[in-house]
């Protein structure tokens, strides 16, 4: 165990009462994990404040309590600490419980509207594949090596960020690529972290509701960047009109990486096709697996990021060009002589991303059959924009539930049936249930059309009322497709 003292170095404390050499047995901030010998930490959330859970904690064992506002009836049973951010104290004071093992690894947070998964999930192979032992934290799982942490948020809480990073060291990592979303840096989950370097991969519409603005999500991204110590790297999409604001405060070094746009490392699309993409890397010609010019971008951000970390850049292109990428991007499955992609895009402007690359290598007379849906209790502005989307770039659409949450599927329909034109009516479905949705698109196909599954990607669940039902988009229209071409 870890005495209090020594677990709060560098957090930047208002006040303290009592034992600072209490000696810790873990820290918490729910009250209902607090055990004898605890620290628990009063976390003012959106939806609930830790400090109404004091009386609590104290009542379960907690030795020590952080918080921002101290009660005015303190229990003389335990020590007092008040700080100015207590989430901001919570990560400092994890990763002293864990003996800093940001520290001890080579640790590089991506950021960006899209694209941050299949980056990092490309460093962990690539990286993996050159002989390292590699840590992952991402939106699909967690990874230690090769041992799969299924994960529950983009950036885990502050506590399990440091203690997965403390496994990796234990186990021998030297490196991990995590994503940092934007509600994970605002709530100071990755405070305490060193980093050796942040990748920027873009920025467009998302999270409004919880940020409220754009404005406030642009600085939530940018607030990786502020952060960063002089030592650091920060790898920045060029072509990203937003780009060089995120190096605006930064004291890390920048670097940038573009297609169109002057850049440190910088690429042409030569070939683009449902078998791979062909880029002019500064003049080498290299193939890669992966689809679409959006994936350019995020193969220059792996490329960037691993000659940042000192590998050789003929040895990268080498190993990446045989990577195929993160579940759930750009996942073809074909069957009966139909293709069908599953992808994540659950934003307007990765749905565009994925419609475009699809219709850019369609050969002529296929058609393309996009299913399409927006999850619920999240922002309703971008619900009629990726319907046109939709409907605009496809020759046939259907709109249907993705994880409705609390909502009713129908009310959701109703917002993205807003952004559908009346001349578009003609080629749009509307089918609240998602598994009919998809045998519909596979019914109305022919070989040589292309399905476009968009919105879960490599979720194998939907969320209703609260609860998840097994649900995996590539296993239902794996079904259908089989099913259809035994008849």
């Amino acid at each position: 165990m870890t005495v209090l003292k020594d677990i709060l170095y560098k957090v930047s404390l208002i006040s303290t009462t009592g034992d600072m050499e209490v000696e810790i047995k873990n820290i918490v901030f729910d009250s209902r994990k607090v055990e004898e010998g605890s620290l628990f930490v009063a976390i003012p959330g959106t939806q609930v404040d830790g400090h109404e859970y004091i009386p609590k904690a104290v009542e379960n064992g907690a030795k020590v309590i952080v918080c921002q506002q101290l009660p005015e009836d303190k229990s003389t049973q335990v020590t007092w600490v008040q700080v100015k951010s207590a989430a901001k104290a919570l990560g400092i004071m994890a990763s002293n419980f864990y003996d800093n093992p940001s520290h001890q690894l080579k640790v590089v947070a991506v950021t960006g509207t899209n694209g941050k998964t299949t980056t990092v999930t490309l460093l962990h192979q690539l990286f993996t594949a050159m002989g390292y032992s590699t840590g992952l934290l991402s939106t699909v799982e967690n990874k230690i090596k090769e041992e799969v942490i299924p994960a529950t948020h983009t950036t885990p809480d502050a506590i399990s960020v440091q203690a997965l990073l403390r496994k990796m060291v234990d186990e021998g990592c030297t490196h991990c690529f995590m994503e940092a979303s934007s509600h994970a840096i605002v709530q100071e989950r990755i405070a305490g972290l060193k980093l050796i370097g942040a990748v920027f991969t873009n920025i467009s519409h998302d999270h409004l509701d919880y940020h409220q603005t754009f404005d406030e999500y642009i600085k939530a991204k940018k607030k990786l960047f502020d952060d960063l110590p002089k030592d650091a790297f920060a790898l920045i999409n060029g072509d990203d009109k937003r780009g060089t604001v995120m190096l605006q405060n930064s004291k890390a070094v920048g670097q940038f990486f573009a297609l169109k746009s002057p850049a440190d490392f910088k690429a042409k699309i030569l070939s683009n096709t449902l078998e791979g993409l062909e880029l002019d890397i500064n003049g080498r010609q290299v193939w890669f697996r992966l689809i679409g010019a959006f994936n350019a971008y995020n193969i220059l951000g792996v490329l960037g990021t691993a000659v940042l970390l000192g590998e050789d850049e003929d040895e990268v292109m080498q190993v990446l060009s045989g990577i195929r990428g993160a579940k759930g991007r750009f996942d073809r499955i074909s069957i009966g002589g139909v293709t069908a992609i599953v992808d994540y895009a659950h934003t307007p402007d990765a749905l565009e991303n994925v419609l475009k690359t699809i219709n850019g290598v369609r050969t002529g007379g296929e058609q393309l059959i996009t299913v399409v849906g927006c999850g619920g209790n999240r922002d309703k502005t971008k619900r009629p924009i990726m319907a046109k989307l939709a409907v605009q770039e496809s020759d046939k659409a259907i709109l249907t539930s993705d994880n409705p949450r609390f909502e009713e599927p129908g009310a959701i329909l109703e917002d993205m049936q807003a952004g559908v034109g009346p001349s578009d009516l003609r080629k749009t479905l509307t089918i609240v249930d998602r598994k009919e949705a998809i045998k519909t698109a596979c019914m109305l196909s022919q070989a040589g059309d292309i399905i476009l599954i968009a919105g879960k990607g490599h979720e194998d669940y939907q969320e209703i009322k609260g609860v998840k039902h097994h649900f995996d988009d590539a296993e239902v229209v794996s079904e259908f497709l089989n099913q259809l071409t035994k008849k």
